[in-house]
């Protein structure tokens, strides 16, 4: 049996397309998107909220936005690409926001008491410096404990985060000063109990 094949199956139709086949309600047009950038969108927000379970949903929630607001795009002002990632870097912003605002309500564990759970006893210096550092970081809050983490842990340069984060390179380099200044007080704090 011979199966006739739709026109969008027989060529790929260009991302500006789709996204109108998705204003229009087309679900095919919207797996065919998702296909093609689920991945990198994910990414981005993994980068910029550092926990996957969290970058799953913001990915998941920068999807949903695609659908609801497929309308909105204009092929002339720009690539859709860019268009998509500019919400899934919003939508983890705010995710960001919002775990920042629940994590003293829901973070039981207090990092001054999480310290005297572990204790010196099995360690050597070297560790317990280590140790301190990790807990003075914890310390922080969430928007310098990431820009930390992106500079220092994931050694992204400070032009990377701002591209990531969609910040100015000079409020990125000001704000990446003012975390490792917290950090230095919270570390001396932390070394002189």
């Amino acid at each position: 049996m011979l199966r006739v094949l739709e026109q969008s199956q027989l060529k790929p139709s260009t991302d500006s397309e789709l996204a109108q086949q998705v204003a229009a309600r087309d679900e095919h047009a919207f797996l065919a998107l998702y296909d093609r950038f689920a991945s990198r969108v994910y990414a981005l927000t993994m980068r910029v909220l550092g926990d996957a379970m969290l970058a799953e949903e913001a990915t998941q929630d920068t999807f949903l936005k695609l659908w609801s607001r497929a309308r909105q795009f204009i092929p002339s002002q720009g690539e859709l690409s860019s268009w998509l990632l500019t919400i899934a870097h919003h939508t983890a912003q705010d995710r960001l926001r919002l775990e920042s605002r629940r994590l003293p309500a829901s973070n039981a564990r207090d990092p001054e008491e999480t310290w005297r759970v572990v204790t010196d006893e099995a360690t050597s210096g070297s560790e317990a410096r280590w140790r301190s550092l990790y807990f003075a970081v914890q310390s922080l809050p969430l928007e310098q404990r990431q820009l930390i983490d992106l500079a220092y842990y994931k050694g992204m340069s400070q032009s990377e985060i701002a591209e990531v984060l969609n910040l100015p390179l000079g409020t990125v380099k000001t704000r990446l000063r003012a975390a490792m200044q917290s950090l230095r007080r919270e570390w001396l704090d932390e070394t002189e109990k």
